[in-house]
């Protein structure tokens, strides 16, 4: 006996990769419905490489009563009004965006980091589903600060463009057309050229100067792995379609080693060391889109504090950002809470 399982914005590239995962990860759905806006509705989306299509459902009319969970990427927006509707007809919501990542009410989870969180979902029978950049960050340092207690984390990222969805990577496209045959670039979904460019800005700004996007990585690793953990970071957009990589340095409470820290990594859950000192031997984002993994390289000891650490961290945003965390949450609620037959 399996769930019945919506996802909420299927059009969309997240949700889109929600219903991949769900196929490709065999997760035991009875039933899937594929759930967008009006503009959407009737059209026909692939659920994975089952050859299974799927009727695109009206989320306006459509009842969430009888079914077990609502992955929802959707946005604040329509998060905001469904969400709570669907949590108060008995159905689980997953939801990808920012709307609900700081309630005290709602867990905000990463499997392989804080499982045992998700038994407070309850409260609201709603689950949050961290930022992109947080989520492949912390599952990189869960067993770091496992083994030998992270004081200080500051990192820098290099943000795909797919993060800003369709129209990010429309935008991309689209302006590197026009540069190889000499037409004008107008940035429309960036604040500026993304193309053969970094664009350090992501979100808004805040009062203190950082962005929104920064702040995302320093209340949510808090909030996943230990409030006590002091976060700086600096987010930028670069012209990469999928994959966000980042450069992050540790400072430990306890000694570690480089040595020690690439034993730690190669055996912890949902990551992949590749870590070899030569041409080539790391890994970037092209080689990770469309893997489950996060990649970590360039393992090495600060010398500029007392015990630290720097790394490279490589993973695609789509998926353990987005769509795979979504999914694994779900497969933990299953196993703890919702268990079937």
């Amino acid at each position: 006996m399996g769930y019945r399982v919506a996802v909420v914005g299927a059009t969309g590239n997240v949700g889109r990769e929600m219903l991949a995962i769900l196929a490709e990860r065999e997760f035991p759905c009875d039933e899937v419905a594929a759930v967008a806006s009006p503009r959407s509705t009737g059209t026909e989306i692939e659920f994975g490489d089952t050859g299974k299509m799927l009727k695109v459902k009206n989320i306006e009319h459509f009842d969430f009563t009888g079914w077990d969970i609502a992955l929802f990427a959707a946005g604040s927006g329509p998060t905001q009004i469904y969400a709570p509707k669907a949590a108060s007809q008995g159905c689980v919501v997953i939801d990808n965006s920012s709307l609900y990542r700081m309630d005290p009410d709602v867990p905000l989870i990463v499997p392989e980091v804080n499982p045992d969180a998700i038994d407070g979902y309850t409260k609201k029978n709603i689950i949050a589903n961290p930022n992109c950049s947080t989520a492949q960050m912390v599952v990189a340092l869960k067993p770091l600060h496992d083994a030998a207690t992270i004081k200080r984390v500051v990192v820098s990222t290099y943000q795909s463009v797919s993060g800003a969805g369709k129209a990010g990577m429309d935008e991309l496209f689209e302006q590197s057309r026009a540069i190889f045959v000499g037409d004008p670039v107008e940035p429309r979904k960036f604040t500026k050229q993304i193309a053969f460019n970094v664009i350090p800005h992501i979100d808004v700004f805040l009062d203190d100067g950082s962005t929104k996007e920064e702040w995302k990585m320093v209340v949510e690793t808090k909030k996943i792995l230990d409030p006590a953990v002091k976060v700086n970071a600096t987010c930028v957009r670069v012209p990469v379609f999928v994959g966000h990589a980042e450069s992050i340095n540790l400072e430990f409470e306890k000694e570690i080693s480089a040595e020690q820290a690439q034993d730690i990594l190669r055996e912890a859950p949902g990551i992949m060391l590749v870590d070899k000192r030569e041409d080539g031997g790391y890994v970037t984002p092209v080689e990770c889109a469309g893997d489950s993994a996060t990649y970590i390289s360039r393992v090495r000891e600060d010398p500029t504090v007392e015990s630290g650490l720097a790394l490279w961290c490589v993973s695609d945003n789509l998926r353990k950002g987005a769509a795979l965390n979504a999914v694994q949450i779900a497969e933990l609620l299953g196993r703890r809470h919702l268990k079937k037959g």
